[in-house]
């Protein structure tokens, strides 16, 4: 049995279709579906907004992760091949290098494929118009204020959401002093109750 599970394993044909190109697949189209389908995501996220990216619900989590298996078929079209999986590979890890060449060549190419920083809030006001074009809602903020250690949006000064779907902000003067001094009072008061249980059990004991 083990002998032909391993007779089996290694059948020549079964690893030389693994190496073998596809027919119908040529070198040029391996190259050049992974360069044309990486060029229309840049666009299609740059269209789209920094709100995908920043994933601010399980809704633009599921767009993210579908993206991938929804142009897989784009990128290899019907060559299956170990070859040409890689071939794919290279190309888009090319294609990527260069791309991040130019945009580092070039601050006019960086904006206009990346977009730019966009403030949300500025001087402690809620920029309603930056706010649609972006489709971050009140409740996005109320998110955004929590994951950031904020109870609500009223203590941000200024939230900047950068091209990359990441969020910077800076808090009012004193909300973070405060919230820190709330929390060691609060702490204090914790202990203080549990040494006045221990001593008193000590004292029954």
């Amino acid at each position: 049995m083990f002998i032909e599970f391993h007779a089996t394993f290694l059948d020549a044909h079964a690893l030389t279709n693994m190496f073998t190109l596809d027919a119908t697949a040529t070198w040029a189209e391996k190259i050049i579906r992974p360069i044309i389908v990486y060029a229309a995501l840049v666009i299609m996220l740059r269209v789209f907004g920094k709100r995908e990216l920043a994933q601010l619900n399980p809704f633009d989590l599921v767009v993210i992760l579908s993206l991938s298996n929804t142009v897989q078929n784009a990128i290899i079209g019907p060559d299956n091949s170990l070859v040409g999986g890689i071939v794919g590979a290279i190309a888009l890890l090319a294609i990527n290098f260069l791309f991040s060449r130019m945009k580092y060549a070039s601050k006019t190419i960086e904006a206009a494929a990346e977009g730019v920083p966009v403030a949300l809030i500025q001087n402690g006001v809620k920029d309603a118009v930056q706010m649609k074009r972006e489709l971050i809602t009140e409740r996005d903020l109320e998110i955004i204020a929590h994951q950031k250690g904020f109870d609500d949006p009223n203590d941000i000064e200024k939230l900047v959401i950068d091209p990359n779907g990441s969020f910077l902000i800076d808090g009012k003067d004193g909300i973070r002093d405060e919230k820190f001094k709330k929390e060691v009072l609060r702490k204090i008061a914790n202990l203080s109750d549990q040494l006045t249980k221990l001593n008193s059990a000590l004292q029954k004991g």
